[in-house]
């Protein structure tokens, strides 16, 4: 992204970066592969069933993220850029068809010697919507606390599971 772009969003960002004891190409791996996503993505307390997972641009990956007190959250994503083991670009909405693009998302993974530094990136329409999410939603902790269960699937080894 531009430097003027990012900073034109800059009031609609959430932006965590975080660094991985693991190799680049295992991190874009646990993010890519359904097999592992299901081990750790979503919040503490949170289970995750995927419908569909097909990542390459135009490629729809469909999941619900179940919650600790039984709610379902339908989620549907939109891969718009793919590129292997650097960058996802994605648009993500709700699980119903009708409902639009809630905020792009963009996650870089850069390599730091025998680590990766990952940085996400969702772009919301308006400060507005940011700032609900962030507050009503809980949208960066949320983020956070996948973020430490990716770190938590990678130092177990990130196994895969059978499918």
């Amino acid at each position: 992204m531009a430097e003027s772009e990012a900073t034109a969003t800059a009031d609609r960002e959430i932006v965590v970066t975080r660094v991985f004891d693991a190799p680049r190409e295992l991190v874009f791996e646990a993010w890519t592969d359904p097999t592992r996503v299901v081990q750790w993505w979503g919040p503490h307390g949170f289970t995750t069933t995927i419908h569909e997972m097909d990542v390459r641009p135009g490629g729809v990956w469909r999941f619900v993220m179940h919650g600790p007190d039984g709610t379902d959250y339908p989620n549907k994503v939109v891969f718009v850029e793919v590129s292997e083991p650097d960058r996802l670009v994605y648009d993500h909405g709700g699980g119903d068809e009708s409902d639009l693009q809630q905020f792009r998302v963009t996650v870089t993974f850069e390599e730091e010697g025998e680590k990766t530094r990952l940085t996400t990136r969702m772009v919301f329409v308006t400060p507005g919507e940011r700032d609900r999410m962030i507050e009503e939603v809980g949208a960066l902790d949320g983020l956070n606390q996948t973020l430490d269960r990716l770190d938590d699937h990678l130092r177990r080894g990130s196994r895969k599971e059978p499918r």
